[in-house]
């Protein structure tokens, strides 16, 4: 979500940003074993803990956008119908494998996932035929592109970064889960100033815009 909105912001401001990047839930862990932070993006619900255990500074949580998850197959593949909860099922059935993100390794759509297919009844057909990727996320598009797997699930706002797939389409309202992404101020920062600078750009009519156009949705407070 951040790619065009870096270059943009340290154009501006003549600030540079150094980014790490992966599952939320990885990124927070290892905020709360001490990795030091200037500016924390993760689920609104892991900036709540982080301010609770001392490692975000209480009172500068933002809330940047929210996403909910999709599926993307290969380029150029016949798309199957998934706009309603029976047909998602039925494309499920139907493929010979599916892919989506371990959810030992954090991702929240892979964790959203693993557990939509028990709450289907779907867990004993799809374990045999779902390849799971234990890095979070970056096999899951190398799979379906090459296609060992015809398809993935993934945060919408990931997938339409990827070039080597195609967006199927969002889950049907009635499963669909958002993830909404909050930023804090790491507690031992010592650039607080330009963090907050920093997270004034991301909430900036600007920044909402491009978000809105890579898949994020906005009008959440």
């Amino acid at each position: 979500m951040l790619g065009e909105l870096l270059p943009q912001f340290e154009k501006d401001t003549g600030h540079r940003v150094s980014v790490t990047f992966g599952p939320v839930g990885a990124l927070t862990d290892r905020i709360t074993k001490g990795e030091a932070t200037d500016v924390a993006i993760v689920s609104d619900q892991q900036i709540d803990e982080l301010q609770n255990s001392g490692k975000v500074v209480a009172g500068t949580r933002w809330v940047v956008a929210r996403t909910g998850v999709g599926a993307f197959a290969r380029k150029n593949s016949q798309k199957p119908d998934i706009s309603s909860v029976d047909a998602f099922k039925r494309a499920l059935l139907a493929a010979r494998a599916v892919t989506y993100a371990d959810p030992a390794s954090g991702g929240a759509g892979g964790i959203y996932v693993s557990h939509l297919m028990e709450r289907l009844g779907l867990s004993a057909e799809m374990t045999q035929k779902t390849k799971l990727d234990p890095r979070g996320g970056k096999l899951i598009y190398q799979l379906v592109a090459n296609g060992e797997a015809d398809l993935g699930f993934d945060q919408m706002s990931i997938i339409l970064a990827q070039p080597t797939v195609e967006f199927v389409g969002p889950l049907p309202e009635p499963i669909q889960r958002y993830t909404t992404f909050a930023a804090g101020i790491g507690a031992a920062s010592s650039q607080a100033e330009i963090g907050r600078v920093f997270i004034t750009y991301l909430t900036s009519p600007t920044a909402k815009a491009r978000l809105r156009a890579s898949g994020l949705l906005l009008g959440v407070t």
